[in-house]
């Protein structure tokens, strides 16, 4: 395969997850009034759920893939996928949506690991950044076409044909995978699933506070994307009474979040990860700062043409600090890519569903615990990154036999 086309399957299979996440949001308000909603579910808990499902798929996928390869690791992981995908389609209670949700969140772990393990194989440092960065700039488009997509879809057949095409897309990446993608972690450079070593190799690496440090920040920079994701349809209805145009605002947010990878990607090199990183923090928290005073001025809410600017200048510092982020945290790791990306994700993951959870609980049909939200995320990574990035640590070495 060619850089070009492991560039596009790679930034295809990460998209996944957000393709995942993004082309329900228009149906959950219709899964609710068709499946009805009881306290204490929510439709919510139809985004919440599938992220704290991968906080588990996550720790299982990084050590089968240094154990059996990262291509085996990744098309198990979209069988899992498949099958919750099914179960979804045809749920009768929003409890067995929610299963077949928890079930995807555990499958997508697959691509979304085995992925970021194939690129640490092949690439590091500012390289990886770069690389990170230019995928995350073509599958920014997943979040801008797949609401509106999807939302022509469920307008024509209802909510379950969003499943359908989640089937149909994993198939076709499996097929693409298995056909023509190598292996890229050498049988001599496996390492035994083993428990034993399981243990002392999640010791070593959660043991370096710089690993343990992003891994947090990592969460609470997800949490916020994730507090916005899980809540977005039902505040944009209540808040300011935008329905069939709320596909559009969420491919301009997307947007911002795609020009800062695209400009990450151009900088990165140029003036390093830290740098960028730092930037991306600092612009997060002031502006995350300018929302949370905007809201508090407010007599109800803040008028949209202020919301829309703020937050589409809060996902261009998380756009910004994506490619890096992942960057920071494994740029230590050694011989135990595989787990430390499982770690890593699966760290970030839970925290961030539980930051998701907490804040949402403080929705009331206003933007106040966003504003709120995105603020206690950006300084709190800021601080957190802050530390771990003056901290100067050797490489992890994982444990073999």
């Amino acid at each position: 395969m060619t850089f070009r086309s492991r560039l596009i399957l790679y930034a295809l299979l990460t998209s996944l997850t957000s393709l995942s996440i993004d082309a329900l949001l228009p149906g959950l308000r219709q899964i609710g009034l068709e499946l009805g909603v009881a306290p204490p579910l929510s439709t919510h808990h139809v985004i919440s759920l599938f992220i704290f499902g991968m906080a588990f798929g996550e720790l299982v996928i990084g050590p089968l893939s240094d154990a059996f390869g990262r291509k085996q690791a990744l098309l198990g992981g979209l069988c899992v996928y498949l099958l919750g995908t099914v179960v979804a389609l045809f749920a009768q209670s929003l409890e067995m949506v929610l299963i077949g949700r928890f079930l995807q969140g555990v499958g997508v772990s697959g691509p979304k690991i085995a992925t970021r393990a194939m690129i640490r194989d092949q690439f590091e440092g500012d390289a990886m950044a770069r690389v990170m960065s230019f995928m995350f700039t073509l599958f920014i488009l997943v979040p801008m076409l797949a609401p509106a997509l999807a939302q022509g879809l469920i307008a024509i057949a209802g909510w379950r044909i969003v499943f359908v095409a989640y089937f149909v897309i994993a198939v076709v990446l499996g097929a693409w995978v298995a056909a023509r993608h190598p292996e890229t972690l050498p049988v001599a450079r496996r390492i035994p699933f083993r428990p034993r070593l399981l243990f002392l190799n999640a010791r070593r690496i959660l043991s370096s506070p710089r690993v343990t440090l992003l891994i947090v920040a990592t969460g609470l920079v997800f949490g916020a994307q994730l507090l916005y994701l899980s809540t977005a349809a039902d505040l944009f209805f209540e808040a300011y009474g935008v329905t069939e145009s709320f596909p559009l605002y969420f491919a301009a947010l997307a947007l911002a979040m795609g020009l800062a990878s695209f400009i990450n990607a151009r900088l990165v090199q140029r003036l390093g990860v830290v740098t960028m990183a730092r930037a991306g923090f600092i612009g997060l928290t002031a502006v995350s700062l300018m929302m949370v005073v905007a809201t508090l001025g407010a007599e109800v809410v803040l008028p949209f043409a202020v919301f829309l600017t703020l937050l589409s200048l809060a996902f261009f510092a998380i756009g910004i600090l994506f490619g890096n982020l992942n960057a920071l945290a494994m740029q230590t790791l050694g011989n135990v890519a595989g787990f430390g990306a499982s770690l890593i994700a699966s760290g970030s993951s839970l925290v961030a569903t539980l930051f998701a959870v907490g804040f949402g609980g403080f929705y009331s049909g206003d933007t106040t615990y966003l504003a709120v939200g995105f603020f206690a995320a950006g300084l709190s990574s800021l601080v957190l990154a802050e530390i771990a990035i003056r901290r100067h640590e050797l490489p992890v070495v994982g444990v073999t036999v």
